[in-house]
């Protein structure tokens, strides 16, 4: 895996953040003239992924969240998003559709599944009371045509 160019960015768990951690995505994408779809699908991912972190991860507590987002060669975007929080004593079953750790905030439990429908790999690593860590990537298609 050939990295071609990289950011990390680490912000306080606070969902006023997660539109902030959309944005520093869109912003690193933008190099590279994603489809309006392409980047939608990454935006959601991220959103989700950070979401978790704040909502079941720190569960009300304060922490850090690690985003990571690398360009792999062959145009192959990497993302990492990283908590210290509570972690995830079975992520198979925290993976399976419709489960939520918080029914009485009215979660719908998709959040995993959302991510996995819009990104082309998602890896979720988790160890309970050292936090989770959520590896994603995506294959971006060929740059749009321009006209001079």
């Amino acid at each position: 895996m050939k990295v071609c160019n990289g950011v990390k960015f680490i912000f306080p768990a606070i969902s006023e953040n997660e539109r902030t951690a959309r944005a520093v995505v869109s912003a690193f994408l933008v190099q590279l003239d994603p489809t309006v779809e392409e980047l939608a699908d990454i935006r959601t991912a991220v959103s989700e992924a950070v979401t978790n972190a704040i909502v079941h991860g720190y569960r009300q507590k304060s922490g850090d969240i690690e985003l990571h987002i690398k360009l792999l060669e062959n145009r192959e975007i990497y993302l990492r998003i990283k908590d210290r929080g509570c972690g995830i004593a079975d992520v198979e079953q925290a993976m399976q559709p419709l489960f939520t750790t918080a029914p009485e905030e009215e979660r719908a439990g998709l959040g995993f599944a959302v991510m996995e429908s819009f990104m082309d790999q998602l890896q979720v690593r988790s160890t309970p009371g050292h936090g989770t860590t959520v590896t994603m990537r995506k294959k971006l298609g060929s740059p749009l045509c321009r006209t001079k």
